[in-house]
């Protein structure tokens, strides 16, 4: 079967959910619903017609400006859009019709989410990680009970067991020895969240995702101070930096364990 039609499916789901995501990451960090009310103009609190509410498209149609006030409308909205169905159709190439499909879609829309919100206010919103834990855990779930495999389930647990238990120690004891965060409470608890997802698909996904996510992290530190951004002590958000480890292990996972374990010579 091709999975073209998958693919098409997919970029289309993610531009609707694209547009839900914009009002996740705008609403959520001021503890507001995201089902009431309706979406409105940020400057003029207009609603928002379903004519000027369709994704990436509105945006281009009414050449950035409000149709109500003539306020412009932040490039940041088409960009969240068109990345989740980007991501969403890089999804379904990477997994086709598998059973696994819907439980990555979904880590590929927290991702999203997470990732700007910790960006925008330094804080990973315990409404989408906590949720993420019963959610991740049915659908990782499902597909290993499909494919007879329920030592991969044991296996997600466990990831995601051995990699909060790691984030929870590093937390714990930067605050215990340094007398300050080495990270915040929201990298621990998302870090759970993730090892479940790497857990699954190897051992060697959980090491080399769990490592990635700590060398990104210290590559963009890096780069910022080197620009004069932050300061040897400024707190810097890890989630974005914890989220693309954990999606540059998906491909590079494997190829990184074994040249490793060859130069050590196993």
């Amino acid at each position: 079967m091709t999975i073209a039609p998958l693919v098409i499916l997919c970029v289309v789901l993610g531009l609707a959910v694209g547009s839900f995501l914009n009002v996740v990451i705008y609403r959520v960090p001021e503890r507001r619903s995201v089902v009431r009310p309706r979406s409105a103009c940020p400057a003029c609190g207009e609603p928002i017609s379903p004519r000027d509410n369709i994704p990436v498209l509105s945006w281009v149609v009414l050449r950035r400006r409000a149709r109500c006030c003539g306020a412009p409308i932040s490039v940041r909205y088409p960009l969240v859009e068109a990345g989740t169905a980007v991501a969403f159709g890089g999804v379904a190439l990477w997994r086709g019709y598998d059973a696994a499909l819907p439980a990555f879609l979904y880590l590929a829309a927290i991702s999203i989410a997470l990732a700007v919100i910790d960006l925008d206010v330094r804080r990973l919103p315990d409404v989408i990680v906590l949720p993420s834990y019963p959610v991740a855990a049915v659908l990782l779930a499902v597909p290993a009970l499909v494919d007879g495999s329920p030592a991969v389930a044991v296996r997600a647990a466990v990831g995601g067991a051995a990699l909060f238990a790691l984030f929870f120690a590093l937390w714990f004891f930067s605050l215990l020895l340094l007398r300050k965060e080495a990270m915040g409470l929201g990298d621990v608890k998302l870090s759970g969240v993730l090892g479940m997802y790497l857990g699954w698909l190897s051992w060697a996904h959980l090491v080399v995702g769990g490592f990635l996510g700590f060398m990104v992290g210290g590559l963009v530190g890096v780069a910022l101070m080197a620009v004069g951004r932050v300061g040897r002590k400024s707190m810097v958000p890890y989630g974005p930096s914890m989220l693309v480890g954990a999606w540059l292990a998906v491909p590079f996972a494997r190829p990184i364990a074994d040249w490793y374990l060859g130069a050590a010579g196993f």
